[in-house]
């Protein structure tokens, strides 16, 4: 076994390679750029050696920096996590080279697989059912449009090197396909260095459903069951579950059998993942095999009560895998939520920042009955989300004996994530667990375009969930003003009476309330009605408030405004005021600010790099034109004209390094 190991990754995925290698005893080394000196990945490891400044393409991209930490700090092997060196053949090569292990598959399976369009060959060739499509190399977009008329629109382009969603674009037409040639090349130049794309056919109502396989070098291979990551944005992945509640046991059986045949066909050796597209009468397609540990690895772990990343060291050591097919049992069920820096209600657009508030909840036992929580993340508090690297904060995983009470455990989870600082997604994660298709298991690929049509505007509370939170509210603002009436240094025959009478204010609306104090906690009369609110631990400035509210569980986010509170909870963002009802009076009569119009200007969504500028001043633009195109967090985003109009004043060049809001275009 290996006595030191360096990671070649950062964030998340080496803290995660470093908990399994510390309860291993085997030492670790942390790499790291200038922009991560102060990451927790760093932080944890027992050594770290610095690799270059921030952009990964001077840094974690460098296979020499990487072998010569090796060499420097005595490692023996190299775990890649995702992403950055994972799947570059190149790089497992040097490796060998230099005498230092790969904790991955060898440099042909990584070859054969890595490729998608060589991958797609080798697994029809195996037996593997594939989906029609050309796999041949594109020379242009309009070589792109003739392929995707002899497919039959829609297709799907996807870069050959891609993964994460980069480089990938369904197309309905020629002029989306034209576009979306030009783009997931671009996309996958930048990221990937190989602007290869291929075309095949989309299939509609998909699941996107995966199998996970483990082989050593002795020639077993196993599948450890599959993981529906059918909940999707832009082809990223953002809740995964295992099992899927979609397949039966023969498809389970079937594609698993399939991953394995394939693995075994190119030798392969640690852990891979096989994708599968399944369509609504379970028939199933090959779409590629990722030959590394993947994002969404926990479901399976917490399914299997195997340590993924440790049977990948032990394969890599050369040791023979501990388990057969017949012992790989599936028991329970497991979610995985990928928290994001991003802003859900613009678009989704990436948010970086200084994280001011870093409270996760819990690991270990969770609030639901029979449910676990466990949180794998890179950040800690006071860190920082840069625009060089992928903006996930964190996974967020939860376990239960079965999938209702697996998204229970999600939805309260989510309620007690607390983030400040940077924009982040947990509204709307909070949002999809708690839909009513979502618990039903009707998924596909397209679940949040439809679900979303409009896009995330945050999640309108049931009526008796809503008013819930309004009794807790007024419950909450009893207790600050019963603390603030005990302050001492009040004169003599001025103590402060706290009134029992309140009106509890969100929105424009208002609701009177009765507030009562009992031993833990308050009754509060809203409406009419009588809420049962206990929480005796809760006080003021604590922000998180968990609880009853008439025995319903309740775990909600509170900010306070200076003359309110901000509550998050089941993913609605709620402003709330409590209010003597004279002040309330005066409340109603003030005026709403209007917003100032910047219907006249194109503002920059994000910050980011302002790719290309695509028109000049004086020309006349129509609604829907392509006018800009920002690259942010390695992905492109292009902006496009909401209305016809004419350029004044270009106020920002190609090149430029946009800040959120920023003027780019002026129109007359």
């Amino acid at each position: 076994m290996f006595s030191k190991i360096l990671i070649a990754n950062r964030g998340e995925i080496a803290c995660r390679v470093i908990k399994t290698a510390r309860r291993m005893g085997i030492k670790t080394v942390a790499v790291y750029s200038e922009a991560d000196a102060g990451a927790l990945h760093v932080q944890m490891a027992d050594e770290a050696v610095a690799i270059g400044p921030a952009p990964s393409a001077q840094s974690y991209l460098v296979a020499d920096r990487i072998i010569q930490a090796c060499l420097e700090t005595g490692a023996e092997a190299v775990h890649p996590g995702y992403g950055f060196l994972s799947e570059k053949a190149a790089f497992c090569e040097a490796l060998k080279a230099a005498g230092i292990a790969f904790i991955g598959p060898d440099v042909h399976a990584i070859g054969a697989m890595g490729d998608k369009i060589e991958s797609k060959k080798l697994a029809k060739a195996a037996g593997v059912s594939t989906v029609p499509g050309y796999l041949g190399v594109i020379k242009d977009d309009e070589e792109a449009v003739r392929i995707a008329h002899d497919i039959g629109y829609p297709v799907m382009i996807k870069a050959s090197a891609g993964g994460g969603g980069k480089g990938m674009r369904v197309a309905w037409d020629d002029a989306q396909t034209r576009e979306g040639f030009r783009s997931a090349s671009n996309e996958a130049r930048s990221s990937f260095a190989d602007d290869r794309v291929f075309i095949e056919k989309y299939v509609t109502e998909p699941r996107h459903i995966e199998i996970q396989v483990m082989a050593d070098a002795h020639g077993n291979c196993v599948y450890l069951g599959e993981r529906e990551c059918s909940i999707q944005r832009r082809h990223q992945k953002v809740i995964e579950e295992a099992p899927s509640p979609f397949l039966d046991e023969a498809t389970r059986k079937a594609m698993g059998e399939q991953a394995v045949a394939l693995a075994q066909a190119v030798q392969y050796r640690s852990a891979g993942t096989v994708e599968f597209i399944v369509d609504k009468d379970r028939n199933f397609y090959f779409l590629e095999m990722n030959t590394r540990l993947q994002v969404e690895h926990p479901v399976t772990e917490m399914i299997t009560g195997l340590d993924l990343v440790e049977l990948m060291i032990r394969v890599a050591a050369g040791e023979k895998l501990p388990v057969t097919q017949e012992d790989v049992k599936l028991t329970g069920w497991a979610l995985e939520a990928r928290v994001y820096a991003e802003e859900p209600t613009r678009n989704f657009l990436p948010s970086i920042g200084r994280v001011t508030r870093y409270r996760p909840p819990a690991e270990g036992p969770g609030a639901v009955d029979g449910s676990i929580v466990r949180v794998d993340t890179g950040i800690h508090e006071g860190g920082e989300i840069s625009m060089f690297y992928d903006p996930m904060i964190a996974k967020l995983i939860t376990y239960g004996p079965d999938r209702a009470t697996a998204i229970t455990a999600m939805g309260d989870a989510l309620d007690r994530f607390q983030i400040r600082g940077v924009g982040h997604n947990i509204s709307f994660l909070a949002a999809l667990v708690e839909s009513r298709r979502f618990g039903e298991g009707r998924l596909t690929t397209n679940f949040i375009a439809e679900e979303f049509p409009d896009g995330f505007h945050g999640r309108e509370l049931p009526a008796e969930g809503l008013t819930r939170l309004l009794a807790m509210a007024a419950s909450i603002h009893l207790s600050r003003v019963e603390r603030d009436a005990t302050i001492s240094g009040q004169m003599a025959g001025h103590h402060r009476v706290v009134p029992a009478s309140w009106v509890v204010r969100c929105g424009r609306d208002n609701h009177p309330a009765e507030v009562a104090t009992v031993d833990d906690g308050h009754d509060v009369t809203l409406d009419g009605r009588t809420y049962a609110v206990r929480n005796a631990d809760w006080h003021p400035g604590q922000s998180l408030w968990a609880g009853t509210v008439d025995g319903h569980a309740l775990a909600v986010q509170v900010d306070g405004t200076g003359i309110g509170y901000r509550l998050f909870h089941g993913g609605a963002e709620l402003e709330v005021q409590v209010l003597t009802a004279r002040a309330a009076e005066f409340a109603a009569l003030m005026p709403i600010k209007a917003k100032p119009d910047m219907s006249k200007f194109l503002l920059s969504p994000m910050p980011g790099l302002l790719v290309t500028v695509a028109v000049a001043v004086g020309d006349e633009v129509k609604a829907g034109q392509e006018l800009a195109v920002v690259e942010a967090m390695k992905m492109e985003n292009i902006l496009r004209a909401e209305s016809d109009g004419k350029v004044k004043k270009i106020a920002a060049e190609k090149g430029t390094s946009l800040a959120v809001d920023q003027i780019i275009i002026e129109f007359e």
